[in-house]
């Protein structure tokens, strides 16, 4: 690998990207969720005549919230790949390597959190 921090700067914005990729689609799963919990909602007070779909509501919002964790652990197994390439003279000293990382797994745990969340209520 080249002799330039830049390369590592541009490795966790990436992975940082992924990040907010997997938040996006994390809030989205939560969203499709939670609507579908609404329109069942609805439909039991008689305020809709449109049938409840809240189970598919339910699974493909749980689906996008799995997902979203997937990526994370993923982005951040492919961020680590490429870290183990960069040389210690490319890192700028004093910097802390891990923070990116920490950050998305704790992303990944909480989607983790939600969806066993979701799951057990149903």
């Amino acid at each position: 690998m080249t002799s330039d921090p830049r390369v590592l700067f541009a490795a966790e914005r990436t992975l940082l990207a992924w990040q907010r990729s997997c938040l996006t689609l994390m809030g989205f799963g939560f969203l499709i969720e939670r609507f579908g919990l609404f329109v069942k909602f609805l439909h039991a007070q008689g305020q809709t005549t449109v049938a409840s779909e809240a189970p598919w509501a339910h699974l493909i919002g749980l689906g996008f919230i799995l997902a979203a964790t997937v990526l994370a652990v993923l982005a951040s197994v492919q961020h680590q790949r490429l870290l183990r390439t960069i040389s210690a003279s490319d890192v700028p000293s004093h910097y802390w390597l891990p923070l990116a990382p920490a950050m998305i797994w704790l992303t990944a745990l909480l989607g983790g959190v939600v969806a066993t969340y979701l799951i057990a209520q149903g």
